[in-house]
């Protein structure tokens, strides 16, 4: 979408998908965003922010170790995801991080996979494996490119199980 110079002054754009919109000088003062896909929206640094616009907590914990879950092949691999890493999230539950390590692979139902290793969905090559620490070496660190580099988890497990 075009929105360049868009008034969106409190608008209510709860879920909108504004993937690759172009936003330069758009006002969204008040404007309700949550859940809003920003994903590598145009312009997003020249969009006239206020107080109630211009920070979206993380999801997830900024600092400290903490578990993190994601779907591969259809299995729950359970993540802690390490002090070190760096994470990140745009504007809906959808977190990255640029390290993990790989506790538990488990079925969706909950109950214990006969498998220790399952690859990513997006990557082949890219595996997680019981017990060793996965890394991303070329992790996006502007945060608004919810589905950029990284490893992406859910702090839920529920929310890792009802992701498509």
């Amino acid at each position: 979408a075009d929105l360049r110079g868009a008034d969106l002054c409190g608008a209510d754009l709860r879920g909108a998908d504004l993937c690759r919109a172009n936003l330069c000088g758009a006002d969204l003062c008040r404007a309700n965003l949550r859940d809003a896909n920003l994903r590598d929206a145009k312009n997003i640094d020249l969009i006239h922010w206020n107080h109630y616009t211009a920070f979206y907590p993380l999801q997830c914990p900024e600092s400290g170790a903490f578990i993190g879950y994601k779907k591969a092949k259809g299995l729950i691999v359970e993540l802690k995801i390490t002090e070190d890493a760096k994470r990140s999230s745009a504007t809906s539950r959808k977190c990255r991080c640029s390290k993990a390590e790989v506790i538990s692979i488990t079925n969706v139902d909950g109950t214990p996979s006969d498998l220790r290793e399952v690859s990513s969905d997006y990557n082949i090559f890219f595996k997680y494996k019981v017990g060793e620490t996965v890394t991303v070496d070329n992790f996006d660190d502007n945060r608004w490119n919810e589905c950029s580099t990284g490893i992406h988890f859910f702090i839920t497990r529920d929310e890792a199980v009802k992701y498509n």
